[in-house]
């Protein structure tokens, strides 16, 4: 189960057993105190001992990127800018639920700037007219599939699109947030397939729009946010492969796992729902909130942007400075 996940196949059965990253780890604790506590000590045992420690040993070496002892890939907000903030609401509320009411009740307790609502259909949709009031800017495609989305804004959106990248039934919303300062902030807002039996028995298209979007992300001119339930642990191979294509950042670095599902099953946990930011970004919040009958937790952020004008020009200056001391040695040479 642990090493599964190193066979690069995109079918179910190998993808799915990167999601229980913690829970392995705790069976293999579990297994090696019972073995050296119960069992005779044969060379089967001692063969057993030695795999179930390099396993645990794997296992901490995945695990501790996402502990507080770790390096913050998103640095915490040194000097307040409101001006330069954005707070968004992020939460796969789960088709079939009817608590609309807890759903308003915990968007209006974040007044989060931007809300992102996943699995939304025409019902959802109905039951969430008053955000209109509370949230000027819209972008609506909601659907019956599970795949409906409601995206919400207090700020002005811009070149707004609902696209089908991959599949003709599995949108994402592509749009532009002006922050007060006058600043874009570019938005990827995605919910693709995950890789299990009875939606998609392959990690496929999942893992094609994620990269489509990375590739979207990389060389824009404006700083990037991606967000959603990527159906997708926060560690997975396509998740390290999407980070590193895109340039972005992901918030749990350093700071906790953060899980987000299964919401019902406290011992079946896995960080399925993302905020990744271009490094122009600093944190001030990231948290887990309250859950209102969906399957998934809301996450919410609160983040600052900070021009990376003044570091490009940092690096230009030393760049120049480079080439005139180079310049300077070659003369005197």
């Amino acid at each position: 189960m642990s090493f599964i996940p190193l066979i690069r196949n995109d079918y179910w059965t190998f993808r799915i057993f990167e999601y229980p990253r913690m829970q392995k780890l705790i069976v293999c604790i579990l297994l090696l105190i019972s073995l050296i506590i119960w069992a005779d000590q044969t060379i089967f045992y001692y063969s057993v001992v030695v795999g179930l420690a390099i396993t645990i040993l794997y296992l901490l070496y995945q695990i501790f990127p996402f502990t507080p002892l770790a390096r913050k890939h998103v640095l915490k907000v040194q000097k307040n800018d409101p001006k330069n903030s954005l707070s968004i609401f992020v939460s796969n509320v789960f088709e079939d639920n009817t608590n609309y009411a807890g759903c308003l009740a915990e968007i209006k307790k974040t007044d989060a700037d931007i809300v992102l609502l996943l699995e939304t259909n025409e019902r959802w949709a109905e039951a969430l007219k008053e955000l209109d009031t509370l949230y000027p800017e819209q972008v609506k495609e909601p659907l019956n599939n599970t795949y409906g989305m409601l995206f919400f804004s207090k700020l002005p959106l811009k070149n707004s699109e609902v696209k089908y990248l991959v599949e003709d039934d599995i949108p994402s919303i592509h749009t532009q947030v002006m922050l007060p300062s006058g600043q874009l902030v570019q938005i990827y807002a995605l919910h693709p397939t995950p890789p299990v039996p009875n939606e998609n028995p392959r990690s496929t298209e999942r893992d094609k729009e994620l990269l489509l979007v990375a590739d979207l992300a990389k060389d824009h001119r404006y700083p990037v946010i991606v967000c959603g339930d990527m159906n997708d642990v926060a560690w997975s191979y396509t998740t390290e492969l999407f980070l590193k294509m895109s340039k972005l950042l992901d918030p749990r670095r350093g700071r906790g796992f953060i899980n987000t599902f299964h919401a019902h099953y406290p011992l079946m946990r896995f960080p399925l729902d993302h905020i990744f930011v271009s490094d122009d970004f600093k944190l001030k919040h990231f948290q887990r909130k309250h859950n209102f009958d969906s399957d998934h937790f809301p996450i919410y952020t609160e983040l600052q942007y900070e021009a990376r004008a003044s570091k490009e020009q940092e690096g230009l200056v030393a760049s120049e400075e480079d080439k005139e001391m180079a310049e300077h040695k070659k003369n005197k040479s």
